[in-house]
């Protein structure tokens, strides 16, 4: 295997978990509601599917795991944001806190034990081509996964019925609520879709990236995929292009470090959290682009007329 294709197959590797935990907080924000607790969900999603991987020896039990754990997770912020109407910014926060300390202490003993891997699909003839072979038909399930909700998602927003209406309650939920739209139950759908990304996010982390639990494995890839939500300014094809850039930096680092070039690893290391500032930054300049994709309703508690 050549240097360039194993550098496109980490690149792969290092995005999918940013674009699964992006696309599923894209669905969430397009039904108006912000929920910062992405690293939380992440990180229960990560812990839970190497446990579950490590105690039965199948790391499909470990993949279903990890996305009901994120689901299970994001239903005390729905419950509490979208029944009691709490701020959601506090409550995201909160989730995210709660989901770093009690991973902690789920993954405590699992702590340098050894981990089950997810394997590589292998299609004899096509993932023996050179350079192509590995990258397009070489890879994890969840690769392919990652890259199909892609697809999917923009098909539900913008093709269906339900899309549509998923994406009117994110941008006026009066008027939604007024025409005799469920609002609620839109959103706690949304908001579970997006735990359970999130939560297949962080069992790519520990079943695929690196098949070993380590406390904070997430390392702020949470905090990267809402950012990248605004860079796509909520658009699924760009998420994709976005986590692929993303996912280009933290590997690019990653190979400044081993060759050498006399940067503080300090530095290199905090290349992709840079790299989301000055993108926000760019972002936010052209405010008339963000405010014609931004949802009107995002982050702001609906409270129904009884």
């Amino acid at each position: 295997m050549g240097m360039a294709e194993s550098i496109l197959l980490t690149i792969a590797t290092a995005a999918t978990p940013l674009l699964i935990a992006a696309i599923g907080e894209l669905v969430v924000e397009r039904s108006g509601v912000l929920n910062l607790g992405v690293e939380g969900m992440m990180v229960m999603g990560a812990v839970c599917g190497f446990v579950a991987a490590a105690l039965t020896g199948s790391p499909w039990l470990g993949v279903l795991c990890g996305i009901l754990a994120g689901a299970l997770f994001s239903l005390p912020f729905a419950f509490l944001t979208l029944n009691i109407a709490t701020n959601q910014v506090a409550t995201g926060l909160s989730l995210t806190l709660l989901g770093l300390g009690l991973s902690s202490m789920i993954g405590e003993s699992f702590v340098g034990s050894p981990g089950v891997r997810l394997p590589n699909l292998f299609i004899p003839g096509l993932t023996e081509l050179p350079l192509v072979g590995r990258l397009l038909f070489g890879q994890d399930p969840i690769f392919y996964l990652s890259i199909l909700l892609v697809f999917a998602v923009t098909w539900f927003l913008f093709k269906t019925r339900t899309g549509l209406t998923l994406r009117s309650v994110g941008d006026n939920h009066a008027s939604a609520h007024a025409l005799g739209i469920p609002v609620i139950g839109y959103r706690y759908g949304a908001v579970l879709f997006g735990g359970a990304c999130a939560g297949l996010a962080g069992a790519q982390l520990s079943l695929v990236y690196t098949p070993q639990w380590v406390e904070n494995m997430t390392a702020g890839r949470g905090w990267i995929a809402l950012a990248l939500v605004v860079f796509a300014s909520w658009r699924p094809l760009r998420v994709l292009a976005g986590a692929y850039l993303f996912g280009a930096v933290t590997i690019g680092q990653l190979h400044a470090q081993a060759l050498g070039l006399g940067i503080p690893s300090q530095l290199l290391s905090s290349l992709p959290y840079l790299a989301t500032i000055v993108v926000l930054v760019l972002i936010s300049r052209n405010r008339r682009l963000t405010m014609i994709n931004t949802p009107a309703s995002l982050g702001r508690a609906f409270v129904p007329d009884r």
